[in-house]
């Protein structure tokens, strides 16, 4: 149950809490203990910065892709059968281009996988593994946490969970919320379950160590950005007025920006793409020409969970 009157999807406890201590839900009213407590209750610890990358690389490529497939429609509890098939093109031409790019480039990559899509279509992920690529928690059905009562949060990340290793045979070592939707119990049910590291948050464009509540948790944050994600640039909805505003040119130009000062700072290029968005066949091209020119700048490529891992062993803390 969300509070009434809150208008980020505060869980029903905390927003108790808050009124409890303030006597008003107005924010400019809260006393600073209050907005102490709300803006450190889930933070960037140190920030871990390799000194070298793998095989004397000048930087890391992470490239992610989201398949939420049939849930971008599911989740909302709809029933269009136009926009169920725009996800299942993601599983049935998306993918496929996809995959057959990292094959013949030889990179590794993370795909989210909501659970729901992972049963809907389990060869993939199958595949995705045998290929040696990771697959991570996107939550049940591309939920959004704030949304939840903690309970039911906590219950269908587990389940998500169970569901990704029955299916790959191997249990997920990271989380990406869906739609970066992250609640207030989102990192202590991650802390919870073991996981390794988190994709969903932007406090900085290299890994640091998440802070619950101003204390380590263990967990690594790699950090996310929209400017790198296809959906804000290429997303669509007929019965609305959202509409593709770049074309695919310009997105290529914003994300090598991206790319030729990650190499020259010596950190992370964290990409995040849809399968039903970017596996048309005018955005394809992006993920290939983004690809070769990582090479060309000597990047090392490897999943979420190796880079986690990797900076993990030999990174340096930053003062926080």
């Amino acid at each position: 149950m969300i509070y009434p009157g809150s208008p980020h999807g505060v869980h029903e406890e905390s927003a108790d809490m808050d009124v409890t201590e303030t006597g008003s839900q107005n924010p400019w009213e809260w006393p600073e203990s209050v907005w102490r407590k709300v803006a450190r209750r889930v933070s960037a610890g140190p920030g871990l910065i390799p000194k070298a990358w793998p095989g004397a690389a000048p930087f890391a490529v992470a490239l992610s892709f989201d398949s939420d497939h049939e849930t971008i429609e599911l989740r909302e509890g709809g029933r269009s059968i136009n926009k169920l098939s725009i996800g299942e093109y993601g599983a049935r031409r998306g993918i496929v281009r996809i995959t057959e790019i990292l094959e013949k480039a030889n990179v590794p990559a993370s795909f989210f996988v909501p659970a729901v899509s992972a049963l809907l279509h389990p060869e993939q992920q199958e595949l995705a593994v045998l290929n040696g690529h990771e697959v991570g928690v996107h939550g049940w059905i591309h939920e959004l946490n704030t949304k939840l009562p903690r309970d039911a949060e906590r219950d269908l990340m587990m389940r998500a969970a169970d569901v990704l290793e029955k299916i790959t045979g191997s249990r997920p070592r990271g989380l990406r919320t869906a739609s970066w939707d992250f609640s207030d119990e989102t990192l202590r049910i991650a802390t919870e379950m073991g996981l390794l590291y988190d994709s969903s948050l932007m406090a900085d464009d290299d890994c640091y160590e998440l802070l619950l509540d101003g204390k380590p948790t263990g967990v690594v944050e790699l950090p996310v950005q929209w400017i790198r994600d296809d959906a804000v640039y290429f997303g669509m909805d007929r019965m609305s007025g959202l509409r593709p505003y770049t074309p695919p040119r310009s997105v290529v130009d914003i994300f090598l920006d991206e790319l030729k000062l990650a190499s020259e700072e010596r950190g992370i290029f964290q990409l995040t793409l849809h399968p039903h968005i970017i596996g048309v066949r005018s955005r394809i091209w992006i993920l290939k020409e983004v690809i070769d020119r990582a090479k060309e700048l000597g990047a090392w490529f490897g999943t979420h969970a190796q880079i986690v891992e990797y900076v993990k062993d030999n990174g340096f803390r930053t003062a926080d």
